[in-house]
Formats: C-alpha cells, structure tokens, sequence
C-alpha cells in the first residue's frame, strides 16, 4: 500500500498533455470481445481499471500485447462460449459488466459476477437488464446473473431506457452491434465516451446513426471485424486540473484537449470565477484569479447541479465542492445521481473547509477557507482527487492514504504533479501492527 505526502501552497504551472479517457477505453477494450479479429486501442489510460479490465480479457482467454506506452492490441479468438468472467477479477471494477453485451451477442451467453467499483450510492443493473430483455435475451438471477439468448441467439429491437445510463447504453450498443437487424436505442445517454465508443464499433462494421444525441439507431451485422481506434481525452480528468490551476493560482495549460466536450465544465467553473480561454485545441487557466462565485439573478445563492450529458458531469461534483472552498461566495451543489458521493465532504472540513451537508445529495460551500494539512483516506476515484487539490492549496503537509483509489482514474498522478511545481511524494505505506 502506498500514500501521498504533499506540502500545499505552491501555485501550479506549465503545460500538462490529458491521459486518454477512462470512461471510454473500458468500454473500447470490452468491445474488443465482440471479434475474433485483432482490435488496437491506442491512448489508453495506464491506470488500475484499464489493468483490471484487461485481466479480465485475459482470463477469459483473449490475447492481450501492450505495443507503446498507451497502445495494447486485443485479439479475442480465444474466448469461447465456455469462458468464464472472473468474480474475483470482476469485483475491482465496475466496467466489469462490460462484458456482458459482447458475450451475450457473440456466444448467446453471459453468466455475470457482481461487479465492483466505487461505493458511491447504488447503481442499478436495472437499465442494462432491461436492454437485454428487449433484445430477446432471458435474465436469471441468482449469485451470479445469468443472461441467454435462446432460440438462435438476440433479435433486433426497441430499447428504451428508464433512464439515460452510460454503461447501460454501451452495453445496449454493443449487443446491438452484433445483432443482425436494425435496433433502435431512446433515452440514450451521450456522453464523450459514449460516442467514443459507437465511433469505434462503426470502424468494426457496425452502422450507427444518431451518434451523439439521445436517440441511436443500430444496424447490426453477423460479424465484425478488428480496426485501431484512438480513445478521445479524458474531460474529468482535465475539469480536475483546471481546478487544480484555480485553487493553486498558477498558470497552466492542457493541450490537445476536445473543446467542444467542456463548454459545460468551463461555464460552472466559470460560475465559480474561475476562467478558461481555449486556443484550438489547448485552454489555458490564466495565473492568479480571484475566486468569487456568481450568485444567481435576483441574488439567489449560486448553484452547481449534476446531470445527463450535456449537463455537469456526476463525476466533476466533488471536484466542485472542492473549487467551491476557495471561492468567495456561498455555492448549492447539488449531486442528485448518486447519494453517497458527498459523504466525503466531512474530510474537507476537518481541513477547515466551511461546507454543511444538507442531506446526501446537497451540501452549501461557503468560501474562502484557509484550508490546512491533514490525514485523509480517499474512499473513490473522485473524492479522492478532491482531496488532492484541497491538499495542494492547503498550509502544511497532508498525507492521503489508499490511493490505489486515485489511482484507478489518474495515470502517475504524483509524477504528472511534479512537473507541474507541486511538492508530492508517493510513499509506502507502514504495516499495519500484528
């Protein structure tokens, strides 16, 4: 086990270069079990979920080569209809479920583990479920849940989603990828990584309309075939250093970014006072703002509510909360999806942070704090990078236990960090006494 030990205070800048989307290259790498053809992703995250999902692969006999630094090469010939999903391997992540489309579509089976993942509030397998049955598929639940298609395998059809799932709509399109017929999808959701991707099961041979909007219509095919496909930028991870250069006032520049995939990130953090310019493909966090935060019309407290894409994304709200601190101003955040991702906030204020937890969905920030070093444990992926930036701009040194959370969605983040001006060190963690 390892920790974090950072000394705050010091501004950050210069130039930092996005890892690939986590969101997208775990769907991506999943998709690759649709073929018996070779699949090369390339800018995919080096991170612990891209790991375990390739030990997923792996273990269900897929041949897996890392060929770059972020390029692996995916042949899955090797799965048969007798592989089996590893429940040990499955519990570290919540993309795990992932495999689901692709085995049910390809081999008429899926028998599933629970999946892992953050424990964030629940998180339904209803939709997924619901997507599979409309394509014919019969779902058993026991320990394990158990899909088939029986009578030849899945049929094109009408899914409609009880609500705008992310993974339950990868799944839906990979299953309807290799479904002959044409499947229409409504109340998709269509974040980044969604149309991330379908644009590369489009490369395998699927036809897919409607990319980008709620509503997709799937000509699926007997087969499809191997392709190379480039993970677009990860948007969370570059909202989290665009707030990491607020907090810190330093001057800092994220290249090859999609500036279209951050119009809303960078009109809430600018509802914070915190201000973006974009040059091409670049934006660039000006050095030294001051924070204040935009009160509503009629002088109504500011407010910063999660949603469906295009809305704020889920994943950015502990990012907020965390920008919110050094914002002069009382700011509502209001994270309605999942009702366990503010409990972190009581790490925040024993740093001195002045944030009341209205209920598990509302917390009200009021800043500026003069935030200080202290011990902490990062519970998920998010909060755990909020911790980081609250550490980064605090006085003293912080010390973050269990970031193999962090780890899982920032690749080398302490390295990355360093570059940058900040002073942390990884180091092991002490054994606990016997």
């Amino acid at each position: 086990m390892e920790k974090f030990l950072i000394d705050g205070g010091v501004p950050l800048s210069g130039t930092v270069v996005p890892a690939g989307n986590k969101n997208a290259a775990l769907p991506c790498l999943a998709a690759t079990a649709l073929t018996a053809e070779e699949v090369v992703v390339r800018n995919v995250p080096r991170i612990r979920d891209v790991h375990s999902m390739l030990d997923l692969l792996e273990h269900l006999g897929a041949a897996v080569e890392w060929r770059g630094e972020h390029e692996v090469a995916i042949c899955a010939a090797g799965i048969t209809a007798d592989s089996y999903v590893d429940p040990h391997l499955s519990s570290r992540i919540r993309a795990s479920f992932l495999l689901a489309g692709p085995l049910l579509a390809r081999f008429g089976r899926a028998d599933m583990p629970p999946p892992g993942g953050d424990v964030i509030g629940r998180r339904r397998l209803d939709p997924h479920i619901d997507a599979f049955r409309a394509l014919g598929a019969v779902y058993e639940h026991g320990r394990d849940i158990s899909l088939s298609a029986p009578n030849g395998g899945l049929r094109a059809g009408e899914v409609f989603m009880d609500e705008p799932s992310v993974m339950a709509t990868e799944n839906a399109l990979m299953a309807a990828a290799l479904t002959p017929g044409t499947t229409i999808i409504g109340n998709a959701a269509c974040e980044p990584h969604v149309q991330d991707l379908a644009r590369m099961l489009v490369k395998m041979g699927a036809d897919i309309r409607g990319i980008g909007s709620n509503v997709l219509i799937v000509s699926g095919k007997h087969e499809l075939g191997g392709c190379t496909h480039d993970v677009g930028p990860d948007h969370i991870e570059i909202g989290s250093f665009i707030a990491l250069a607020g907090v810190t006032g330093g001057e800092i520049t994220i290249q090859g970014t999609e500036p279209e995939d951050l119009r809303m990130i960078r009109l809430v953090f600018g509802r914070l006072g915190l201000r973006t310019e974009v040059d091409g493909a670049d934006v660039l966090v000006p050095g030294e703002q001051q924070l204040v935060a935009q009160r509503d019309v009629g002088e109504y407290k500011a407010k910063v509510q999660d949603g469906p894409w295009p809305a704020f994304p889920a994943d950015l709200t502990s990012i907020a909360i965390a920008l919110a601190t050094q914002c002069s101003g009382s700011v509502l955040v209001h994270e309605w999806m999942f009702e366990n991702r503010m409990i972190f906030t009581d790490k925040l204020v024993s740093m001195g942070a002045d944030i009341v937890l209205c209920d598990p969905h509302r917390a009200i920030v009021t800043g500026p704090s003069r935030l200080r070093g202290e011990r902490l444990s990062s519970p998920d992926i998010r909060a755990g990078m909020a911790m980081l930036i609250a550490a980064l701009c605090a006085d003293g040194r912080s010390e973050i236990q269990n970031i193999r959370e962090i780890d899982r969605g920032y690749e080398r983040i302490d390295e990355r960090l360093r570059e940058l001006g900040a002073q942390i060190e990884r180091v092991a963690t002490e054994p606990a006494p016997v």
